[in-house]
């Protein structure tokens, strides 16, 4: 199994001394939570990896909260600012370079709040697993939908834009579903809350952090017996 990370800010994580995010170092991220989760779960002698072709967290930092966090278990395909939008024209390479062929995917709050509309984000989507199929066919992802974040709270607009989206969501991953190229659509973390899950209204605290890999652990092992139940572990 070839695991390939595919995401936004939230994804990719912050550097630390930002105004919301002063500390030295920045984000252990949910990427790491995964690798936790993995590392604990996965039975010996089952062969998985991490991949792609960026391991810095935003702005080229690897200040990573926990300095252990391997290199070579940081690989992923996210960036700050990221949506379906940038990312469909990456993943055919992104995944024929690095064999990926397992895909963790969060995206669509950019997309929705600055470049595309529901359907139109929908369509990227398409051509997203259009594209990641075309490198290769048997290719399986989890997506996640867009999670509630504070500007969802405060614009009623753009609350129903995501939730018209996530529902466009699950039926296309339904329907595109593939027995040679599954995809799951995984739960977004119940009750989740800004306040709690979040440092600044959308990225993940550590406690999102935790919730966020939940949510694609359960689907992998569920669906398709990966891993195990997630239980949290503490930073090394």
């Amino acid at each position: 199994m070839r695991v390939l990370f595919v995401g936004d800010s939230m994804t990719i994580g912050a550097a630390g001394g930002t105004p919301t995010r002063p500390e030295a170092r920045g984000d252990h991220t949910w990427r790491y939570r995964m690798w936790q989760h993995l590392s604990r779960t996965v039975p010996e002698g089952e062969t998985w990896e991490i991949v792609g072709p960026r391991t810095a967290l935003h702005e080229g930092s690897h200040a990573y909260a926990d300095p252990r966090f391997p290199v070579h278990a940081r690989g992923h395909l996210a960036g700050w600012g990221a949506g379906w939008l940038h990312m469909a024209p990456l993943i055919k390479e992104t995944v024929a370079t690095y064999r990926a062929d397992t895909l963790l995917v969060s995206l669509g709050l950019i997309d929705l709040g600055f470049y595309t509309d529901a359907e139109q984000t929908l369509a990227n989507v398409e051509l997203f697993l259009a594209q990641a199929r075309a490198a290769n066919p048997t290719v399986r992802a989890v997506l996640l939908p867009v999670i509630p974040n504070v500007r969802a709270a405060t614009d009623p607009e753009f609350a129903a834009e995501c939730a018209r989206f996530n529902t466009l969501l699950a039926k296309a991953v339904a329907e595109l579903s593939e027995p040679r190229s599954p995809l799951l659509l995984a739960s977004v973390p119940a009750d989740w809350s800004p306040e709690r899950d979040t440092y600044d209204g959308t990225h993940p605290s550590a406690e999102g952090e935790h919730r966020m890999a939940a949510a694609f652990a359960e689907a992998l092992h569920q669906a398709w017996d990966v891993g195990g139940p997630y239980r949290r572990a503490p930073a090394l």
